[in-house]
């Protein structure tokens, strides 16, 4: 159940006749009972939290007319994510700093907050911001960009700082996905002045930010983005296409819950090099789906087959 800390802290926000906060709260021991695996009970607490009639004057809302956030309790654990050492050890780095907040404030210093991923397509940056919420657990809150960003002059502006609002008053993790649709570099000449005072809107708002949210960017493409953003953001992560090593553990990871001791062979991993980690984790799900539906064992022939129609589909695309 809901931990000592939580219960006072919804206590403290009912007697504040703080609402926002109360269904903050609220949201947080959701995904603290999702991670407890007690999936049924957040759900219901979800529901409960999405039937409430609270007033909102200056926050976004969350519903179907405005879905600029969008809100979930994910459950993915931090050994799911598959990726180098250094940025395994970078995130659990970013966890730590927050578990201990209050001990960093007593010397001065703030935890990191506000992280920038960089990396192709599919190498687990979406992943990322789904784990540091479900370690923390808070409620993830996706900022959908393209609801975000409008032709008519201002109401970005507008809605981004609507969205700030949302980050101050309603503590959670906040993911900014497909980035670089706000944060292109300004020295660009396709950009026009409009996308420059989005720009420097963010820039405005994520400095003045001193929430107890934590704020998570991601971008295929680093060299689109201004380098006024860097020095904005406490961490920058850069994602690859995984290794040799990461291939490995990635098939262990994910088939050897279905098939046991299930190890994948040299010649099996050299034909994965080119493909993304979510492009592997498909791979894995339809052999497991395979598996299932033909009732037998997943073997190092199927998941080549499967790869090689992986790779058709892309020399196709670039054909």
């Amino acid at each position: 159940m809901a931990t000592a800390d939580h219960i006072k802290s919804l206590v403290k926000a009912h007697l504040d006749g703080n609402n926002e906060k109360f269904k903050t709260i609220v949201l947080q021991i959701a995904a603290y009972e999702a991670k407890q695996n007690h999936v049924n009970f957040a759900r219901e607490l979800k529901k409960l939290v999405d039937k409430s009639q609270i007033p909102r004057a200056n926050v976004v809302s969350l519903n179907k007319t405005n879905p600029m956030l969008h809100m979930t309790i994910p459950n993915n654990q931090l050994d799911g994510l598959i990726v180098s050492d250094e940025i395994r050890d970078r995130i659990i780095r970013i966890l730590n700093e927050y578990k201990n907040k209050n001990k960093l404030k007593q010397y001065g210093m703030d935890n990191r907050r506000k992280i920038l991923i960089e990396g192709h397509p599919g190498t687990g940056k979406t992943y990322t911001a789904s784990v540091i919420a479900t370690e923390l657990e808070l409620p993830l809150y996706t900022v959908q960009v393209d609801k975000l960003v409008t032709k008519f002059m201002g109401e970005t502006s507008a809605k981004l700082r609507q969205i700030f609002e949302s980050i101050e008053n309603n503590i959670g993790v906040y993911f900014f996905d497909e980035f670089d649709a706000i944060g292109a570099d300004r020295s660009l000449d396709n950009e026009v002045g409009e996308m420059r005072r989005i720009l420097n809107s963010f820039l405005q708002f994520i400095e003045q930010d001193t929430s107890e949210s934590i704020i998570v960017a991601a971008t295929n493409n680093q060299k689109l983005l201004d380098q006024a953003l860097f020095r904005r953001f406490d961490d920058v992560l850069h994602y690859s296409l995984p290794t040799k090593d990461e291939i490995c553990r990635l098939f262990k990871y994910k088939l050897s819950v279905f098939q046991k001791n299930f190890t994948p062979s040299d010649k099996l991993i050299d034909s994965s090099l080119s493909l993304s980690h979510a492009e592997l984790i498909k791979v894995c799900d339809d052999a497991i789906k395979d598996s299932i539906l033909h009732d037998r064992n997943i073997t190092q022939s199927q998941l080549l087959k499967l790869i090689n129609e992986r790779m058709t589909v892309y020399s196709n695309k670039e054909a």
